[in-house]
């Protein structure tokens, strides 16, 4: 990915300032986190081919693949978030692609996949805080929607690359996409080091348990605080579901075990976002955070569609829209999350919180999704549930804005 800063006409316009030395580091964190994305989601295609190319594997191992990544998230919480406002935020950005890359390794060494995507989810667990948090430190209040509307574009980006060269380069050679991983992970760490160097907050180490459920606590002290809470969770956790469905829906609606096939419907996900993150500053501003309720209910009304999709193209469709909504929703949810971050507790520990509760609620998805394929409970129902679900939990959440909070 190549980002020019010395013309006006280059996709961050509007964004930076190529003259500001803030702004070049912006552009180097939007280009770390990209090929980081990237590589998250292409290892996982990747493992997605080997339990496929591999019949005798059960159905619960995708779900327990998704389960012990996030296992990794949760257990590290209290941690990731004093560690990430311990020292220099880029200095945690490269820690977290280390141990990443370490979890590709092993992997290419034959060592069993779900020891190793744990160790890839602690990397991710310990890269996360910083990659957001560092935002509200580069970044004023005024931009930082903005600001995060271009981290979840690259993101999602690198999600539709990702998602493809994985699952295509693994139909070829599971051994080369690893590969191509590595190497992947290895260029965000050099794009990081053009990060300018960044003051550490401070935090201590001592007392995390203790110290997390008070922070947890005081965080969620505020009306918005909760609310971006609960959307980020629902909307992580819906995501979760979403990913796993599809590599049941492929095989039974489309009679294809191809991680490449898999793949390309997650491709319409990823796209959707992709618009919905790029347009959303102009529509929700922080100001504005009650009309993120609007595609968070569009976002459950499409899912409940999505499940009388029988053919490819509609199927297409209806995920695009389903991405669209999300990409509408999170981007406000994660941008008011850090702004309350920044001013009150810190936004290492912020983000470290908002990942406990995001990562916590995609593992209660991900466990139930997994009791109801072991009990034979047909995909259709399995969609129209998590639709329900959506919009329930969508009118929960709106109930903790008021007109004054929102």
């Amino acid at each position: 990915m190549c980002i020019a800063t010395s013309s006006p006409n280059t996709w961050l316009t509007g964004l930076i300032n190529p003259a500001s030395q803030t702004d070049r580091g912006l552009a180097a964190l939007l280009t770390g986190q990209f090929l980081s994305a990237f590589s998250d989601n292409a290892i996982l295609f990747a493992i997605i081919a080997i339990v496929l190319q591999n019949e005798q594997t059960g159905g619960w191992y995708v779900p327990a693949l998704q389960s012990v990544f996030l296992i990794s998230y949760v257990v590290l919480a209290p941690w990731a978030g004093p560690f990430a406002d311990r020292q220099p935020k880029p200095q945690v950005l490269i820690i977290g692609n280390l141990i990443k890359a370490a979890g590709v390794c092993l992997i290419l060494a034959k060592v069993e996949p779900l020891i190793a995507y744990a160790l890839v989810g602690a990397g991710a667990a310990i890269y996360s805080p910083a990659k957001y948090g560092i935002l509200p430190e580069m970044v004023g209040h005024n931009r930082l929607v903005k600001a995060n509307s271009w981290i979840e574009s690259s993101t999602i980006a690198a999600i539709i690359l990702g998602t493809l060269a994985g699952g295509k380069l693994a139909d070829i050679s599971i051994d080369y996409a690893l590969f191509m991983v590595a190497v992947c992970y290895l260029l965000s760490i050099i794009a990081t080091l053009f990060i300018p160097a960044l003051p550490a907050r401070g935090a201590t180490l001592e007392h995390v348990i203790v110290d997390f459920r008070q922070l947890i606590g005081n965080f969620l002290q505020h009306p918005r605080a909760r609310f971006a809470m609960l959307g980020g969770s629902l909307f992580w956790g819906v995501a979760a579901v979403m990913r796993l469905l599809l590599v049941a829906w492929v095989p039974l609606v489309l009679a294809s075990r191809s991680a490449g096939d898999i793949s390309e419907l997650a491709l319409m996900l990823a796209i959707g976002v992709i618009i919905g993150s790029a347009v959303v500053p102009r529509l929700i501003p922080l100001e504005q955070l009650h009309r993120a309720r609007v595609p968070a209910f569009a976002m459950g009304l499409c899912i409940l569609l999505f499940g009388l999709v029988e053919t490819l193209w509609p199927a297409r469709l209806v995920l695009f829209l389903i991405g669209v909504a999300g990409g509408l929703f999170i981007v406000p949810v994660n941008a008011e999350l850090q702004a309350i971050g920044q001013s009150t507790i810190g936004s290492g520990r912020a983000v470290a919180i908002q990942n406990f509760f995001q990562n916590l609620a995609m593992l209660l998805t991900v466990g139930l999704y997994t009791v109801a394929s072991a009990v034979d409970i047909s995909l259709f129902v399995v969609i129209i549930t998590l639709g329900i679900f959506t919009l329930s939990a969508t009118l929960l959440a709106s109930f903790q804005l008021t007109d004054e909070s929102g």
